[in-house]
């Protein structure tokens, strides 16, 4: 479809389209809508940064405004659940600029801020919930929310949600739901336990799948750096430093390394935040705006806090430390060449981390290329453990490439002891005394220092108070 018209939207969400500054439905908004706005349920697999927000958001505002109020109390009818605090506000967000000519109230819950203002929202009527699971489920036990009444359900990056644990939650909440609703799911990988949530929500789903799964995003340059652990943030900076970069998301693997990499980035008088999970609600919010207006150059974040990052223009993403799981690859470089724009998506690579490099070529089915010529080239190679062994080995000593197997040498030292003399194998012959008379004198002090006490088959030390106390 070439315009937003002809998806048969109201006249106050075209409206709000228009302001936005959205001109041409993206492949899933243009699929997924008009399945939506017929009430079939919907199962969306699509990368980050395809639209897919407004691709459920628009639908469901349109359906609930036709909703006649009774004049009581709100009730929620529209549920987004989400995993992260940052995507929960995003998605907020996204209902108030496409709902802004519209008479229908939304709100978000999350944890680790105080609920009062929550539960005060809850309280005047909500139309459309956005939520995380533990936040959730805590003010339904307080009885705060009910959900018996959500005509749409909506299920986003549902496979973040298994990665951080929340299945369980998310089951507990469904079955609080009505069993009449429209459900729509949102993945943007489909491993076969997804697929077993999918089997237990969805009836007759409309499939939309607007890429192949965990395929990148042909905009997006993207290159590896071979370089050794230690020269990481030397060639971090070295690169931010170029003139090309305007904005960067760089990822680190952990919290503590998200901490490490901002300090050093403010060494080399670059403005840098980091977002993750140990931050304050009001830290994170604070670092993702300043990143937005442009206040810093660059935001380190953690794998958790990516989710919720939708800044529209980041020239650069950089993979500080690969990810373990090769799908976390395609979610985080996802973050750049948004709206038809170009990005550049470049990846560190240590000896430890070449299998990583290899999973996640094998899954986006293309080799990354190698960027050769940088200041900080990798001297580790990454050998394997028994190879490294091999080089720890003190000098003088054959290398285990060349040792004789066990076997080998305790025939070769029997045959060596049985050409020897009769007499030079007893240890009191003159001969072996004249040959190493320092371990014959060794062994009479050690034999003095400790007797043997050969009844009892074990070795004793002697009594210094000699028989005192057996008297």
């Amino acid at each position: 479809m070439t315009s937003f018209k002809q998806l048969h939207l109201l006249p106050p969400l075209l409206r709000a389209i228009k302001e936005e500054g959205y001109q041409i439905p993206t492949p899933i908004q243009s699929q997924a809508i008009p399945s939506a706005l017929e009430g079939r349920d919907i199962l969306g697999c699509a990368q980050t940064g395809t639209g897919k927000t407004a691709a459920f958001a628009l639908p469901i505002l349109q359906r609930l405004e036709h909703y006649q109020r009774d004049g009581g109390k709100r009730p929620i009818r529209g549920l987004i659940l989400t995993p992260t605090r940052e995507l929960a506000l995003q998605i907020e967000e996204s209902f108030g600029a496409y709902g802004r000519h519209m008479n229908l109230r939304h709100a978000v819950v999350f944890g680790g801020v105080s609920q009062a203002p929550q539960v005060e929202a809850l309280r005047r009527g909500v139309d459309i919930l956005v939520a995380t699971p533990g936040r959730l489920w805590d003010l339904m036990n307080q009885g705060y929310i009910r959900l018996d009444r959500v005509e749409i359900f909506v299920l986003d990056e549902a496979d973040r949600m298994l990665d951080m644990g929340f299945v369980n939650d998310v089951k507990r909440i469904v079955a609080k739901l009505p069993q009449k609703k429209q459900t729509l799911f949102f993945s943007a990988t489909m491993p076969p336990e997804i697929m077993e949530l999918v089997d237990s929500l969805l009836r007759d789903p409309m499939k939309v799948e607007v890429t192949p799964q965990s395929s990148t995003v042909d905009l997006i340059d993207q290159s590896v750096y071979f370089v050794d652990k230690k020269n990481k943030r030397r060639l971090l900076v070295h690169l931010l430093q170029r003139p090309e970069v305007t904005s960067a998301l760089v990822f680190t693997r952990t919290k503590h390394g998200a901490d490490r990499v901002t300090r050093e980035l403010g060494r080399a008088d670059i403005k840098a935040q980091a977002i993750h999970g140990d931050k304050s609600q009001n830290a994170r919010q604070r670092a993702l705006q300043n990143f937005k207006n442009g206040r810093i150059q660059v935001l380190v974040a953690t794998d958790i806090a990516a989710r919720g990052i939708d800044v529209e223009e980041i020239s650069h993403v950089f993979n500080y430390d690969l990810p373990n799981i090769p799908e976390t690859y395609v979610h985080r470089i996802g973050r750049t060449g948004r709206a038809g724009t170009r990005g550049t998506a470049i990846s560190f690579c240590d000896g430890e981390e070449k299998a990583y490099l290899a999973d996640i070529e094998k899954i986006i089915g293309k080799q990354v290329p190698v960027a050769e010529e940088h200041p900080y080239p990798m001297q580790i190679l990454g050998a394997p453990q028994h190879q490294q062994a091999e080089k720890k080995e003190p000098r003088g000593k054959e290398s285990s490439s060349h040792k004789k197997r066990p076997s080998e040498n305790r025939n070769h030292t029997k045959q060596k002891k049985a050409a020897l003399p009769q007499e030079a194998k007893k240890p009191g012959s003159s001969e072996q005394k004249s040959q190493h008379p320092h371990r014959s004198k060794q062994r009479e002090r050690r034999n003095n220092r400790i007797p043997k006490n050969f009844a009892a088959g074990i070795t004793t030390r002697p009594n210094p108070w000699g028989d005192i106390f057996s008297k």
